[in-house]
């Protein structure tokens, strides 16, 4: 019997259980430092309780910074019919990596 948690950070928000290596927006702080999160809403994974925060609970999820990185490419590609015109962008999005220690 564990915990999941939904927690908001950099605009997105993620479904996370204890144990968890997940990719968010990165965020200014080094590998292995300890952060917290804002917790939308917190379940038990049978079903027996379940808080929801109005709006939240305040920061009750843990983690452990593990390493920033750079994701795949994303290609932008632009064109217009006839005109002759295609021009080709590349984007590569800055995330941070995390493990989820602790769902008080």
């Amino acid at each position: 019997m564990g915990k999941i948690a939904i927690i908001k950070t950099g605009g997105k928000q993620y479904k996370v259980k204890e144990g968890d290596t997940i990719k968010i927006e990165k965020l200014s702080t080094e590998p292995g430092k300890k952060v917290k999160f804002l917790t939308l809403m917190i379940a038990d994974t049978d079903g027996a309780s379940l808080e929801l925060g109005k709006p939240n609970l305040g920061e009750k999820v843990e983690a452990e910074v593990l390493k920033e990185g750079k994701g795949k490419k994303v290609l932008v590609v632009k064109y217009k019919n006839k005109t002759r015109y295609k021009k080709t962008t590349g984007h590569r999005q800055n995330y941070t990596q995390v493990k989820i220690d602790k769902i008080a």
